[in-house]
């Protein structure tokens, strides 16, 4: 090699050599970056999108915070147009960025792979998608000549009023055009919150695509053979939306789709959930999984979903195509009838039209029979797809024209047998020992007495299983605990020997047994200090007692009197129907003397401040008339109301309280007051009380400060 690069043709040949390789891998590179830009597209790293308020109030706090904020009368004119083109310089930034990152962080439909982008078309139309983010480049623009526009004005502000005046039209400006795409703004806040919540798929990976009718037992193989946890539920359409888990095969990861149920009906008519599974199956490269159920328990026959099957046929296409005939524990594949076999070898026979390629398929892995319940055949179908998946990408690349640049790098080392000699697996003594000592303590624990949660569980469950308290009977005989109670006994009824009057009888003991505990609560009232009384302290407590009944009788008497009844306002008896003159005529009709009964009512319509005023007036001239005629009015003044009681200081000591003199009571008041001060000043803030807070205005305290005190800006 050295000897060949001396000379000149053989240094070019080598350059060439070595320049071709590290275009090649830089191709490779460049190719492999692409896919991993297109395809690994973390949408749950999207920032999030503030609303119009708030996106205003982050940029204007933003600015206050971060640009200085005194000026005065006094400072050079240039100083002053720096300061507030400063300021709106900074804003327009500001906004910039902000619409920058929501504008760059969205995807572009055209960018991304087209599974995403129909996806998304699917969800959120990709025409409200796009508008929304041309309204929002739309308003960084117009911002950003606003910001242009009222900097060249600022530089020839004149004053500091008129520099702050442009400072607030641009800013308003801005803070406008914000509002305006406030609809916009929320709407993206939606798509994003929505995009977060979509399963990472790569569409370039080896993936595995579960399709067919509803309830057809898609999630139930979905959950056999991932970890995935999707839903499942005997009814149509419990999966609405893709779910992503992951398999195993051969120390390779295999990704495994769960696709929503397709109905067979015109594509127009199709919803967003069935065509999230038509996006999957048109633009994924998977091996397709095709399942039928042929016990017919899903609400669909057979006929119905080989209709389906024809009809997205196209979709299979160039993909390596699975019929798995699912709830084989309900209807054997064997025991179809013919029509139902003819539709599903008429399916076999498309699906290996899909596949034909290079060389003779094997029938046995095109049509496959499996229960999810019974877990009957569920691993020989994943192994089945995995490898058909596994042999079409292997044969896919084979055709490629790289493979022709890597073929001379490629080199397979098989292994060869040794000898003949057979060598079995060598398994530890010590796990020997503890497999033996499992196996011990499972018999042992299965001889041990059953709890009734074990029997349940064995037995169907909860609502399922219903405990017998027939076995706890304590009989002469176990055989006996499950009889039935006989009707008819050595030839007698049975109900012959039992008493027809056990319930009449059961009612005179629960009266005896009632009237004996109302006996002993009356002899138990009369003992105090757990010592029986005389029959004189018991005469004494019987007249207590009754004497406090009638109190009782009476207060409720006196409550349903006319006494306690309202009287009717003057402004609801604007006819004066409701008069004492009228009262005492009627009181004299029914023989009754109404003087008593006038006086009170006249006593009772005045008030107290009319009462103290009237009599003081009548003290000092009785004789006084109006227009020398005596009023009604003049009359009822004349009468006298009834004395009130005058107020008593609340330190005035009143016998029986228990104090010295008025000095210890006022100090009593005090400290009872102080007691309580605490507590009902805590007891009158609630939630509807207005409550102005501790005010800490740190957007005030911060940023950058003018040479002066520091108090306070």
């Amino acid at each position: 090699m050295a000897s060949s690069c001396r000379t000149l043709p053989g240094r070019i040949e080598y350059l060439e050599s070595v320049y071709g390789l590290i275009g090649l891998l830089h191709r490779e590179l460049a190719a492999k970056l692409c896919i991993n830009k297109m395809v690994q597209y973390n949408f749950k790293k999207i920032t999030v999108v503030p609303p119009g308020k708030d996106f205003i109030d982050i940029i204007l706090s933003r600015t206050q915070r971060q640009t200085p904020t005194v000026v005065h009368k006094g400072y050079a004119i240039s100083r002053i147009r720096q300061f507030y083109m400063r300021k709106v310089r900074y804003s327009q930034q500001n906004f910039y960025e902000k619409l920058s990152t929501i504008i760059d962080e969205f995807p572009r439909l055209d960018d991304v792979h087209p599974f995403y982008g129909d996806l998304l078309h699917v969800l959120y139309n990709k025409d409200h998608y796009k508008l929304a983010l041309g309204q929002i480049n739309t308003a960084r623009n117009i911002i950003a000549k606003i910001s242009k526009d009222y900097l060249r004005l600022l530089k020839y502000g004149d004053s500091l009023y008129r520099c702050k005046c442009l400072k607030v039209a641009a800013l308003g400006r801005m803070c406008t055009v914000i509002k305006r795409i406030s609809p916009s703004l929320a709407y993206l806040e939606q798509i994003r919150q929505h995009m977060a919540r979509l399963p990472s798929i790569d569409p370039n990976t080896r993936t595995l695509l579960i399709c067919g009718y509803p309830n057809v037992g898609k999630s139930s193989f979905m959950n056999k053979i991932t970890r995935a946890d999707v839903d499942v539920q005997p009814y149509a359409f419990t999966t609405k939306s893709l779910f992503v888990g992951h398999a195993d095969y051969k120390y390779l990861r295999y990704q495994v789709i769960d696709t929503p149920g397709i109905l067979d009906r015109p594509f127009e008519d199709r919803n967003i959930i069935e065509m999230c599974s038509i996006t999957a199956l048109a633009h994924l490269r998977a091996a397709v999984l095709f399942f039928l159920d042929i016990s017919g328990s899903c609400g669909y026959s057979i006929a119905q979903q080989a209709a389906l099957f024809h009809s997205i046929k196209s979709l299979f296409m160039n993909k390596p195509l699975v019929i798995v005939c699912n709830k084989t524990d309900l209807q054997p594949l064997e025991k179809l009838s013919e029509e139902d076999m003819k539709l599903v070898m008429e399916m076999k026979a498309e699906a290996m039209k899909t596949i034909a390629q290079g060389g003779e398929p094997n029938e046995e892995c095109v049509l496959l029979t499996m229960s999810t319940l019974t877990e009957d055949g569920v691993i020989a179908v994943k192994n089945a797809a995995c490898e058909r998946l596994l042999d079409q990408r292997v044969e896919t690349k084979m055709k490629s024209k790289k493979i022709n640049d890597c073929l001379n790098r490629f080199h397979v080392a098989m292994p060869k047998q040794r000898d003949n000699k057979e060598r079995l697996p060598s398994i530890p003594q010590a796990v020997l020992e503890a497999r033996a000592n499992a196996a011990v303590a499972k018999e042992k624990k299965n001889l041990e007495r059953k709890l009734e949660k074990d029997l349940e569980n064995e037995n169907g469950g909860a609502g399922v299983y219903s405990a017998s308290l027939k076995k706890h009977y304590m009989l002469a005989d176990d055989e006996w605990k499950e009889d039935i109670l006989p009707e008819i006994l050595d030839g007698h009824n049975v109900a012959d020997f039992l008493d027809p009057d056990i319930l009449q009888r059961c009612e005179e003991l629960e009266r005896e047994e009632g009237l004996r505990l109302e006996e002993e609560a009356a002899q138990e009232a009369f003992q105090i200090d757990g010592h029986e009384l005389t029959e004189e302290q018991r005469e004494i407590l019987s007249q207590i007692r009754k004497k406090k009944a009638m109190l009782i009788q009476e207060h409720r008497m006196k409550k349903r009197t006319a006494e306690s009844r309202p009287i009717v306002p003057r402004k609801f008896d604007k006819d004066r129907k409701f008069t004492t003159n009228r009262m005492g005529r009627q009181l004299s009709s029914m023989g009754f003397d109404p003087s008593a009964a006038v006086d009170r009512a006249r006593s009772k319509s005045r008030g107290r401040k009319r009462e103290r005023s009237l009599s003081r007036a009548g003290n000092d001239g009785d004789d006084m008339d109006i227009d020398g005629q005596q009023s009604n009015k003049k009359l009822r003044v004349k009468s006298r109301s009834r004395s009130r009681s005058k107020s008593r200081p609340p330190e005035e000591v009143v016998p029986g309280e228990g104090f010295r003199d008025s000095d210890q009571k006022k100090k009593a008041i005090k400290k009872a007051k102080d007691s309580v001060k605490k507590r009902n000043k805590e007891a009158r803030r609630g939630e509807a009380d207005r409550v102005i807070p501790t005010l800490k205005p740190k957007h005030l305290f911060s940023g950058k400060r003018s040479i002066g005190k520091t108090s306070r800006r």
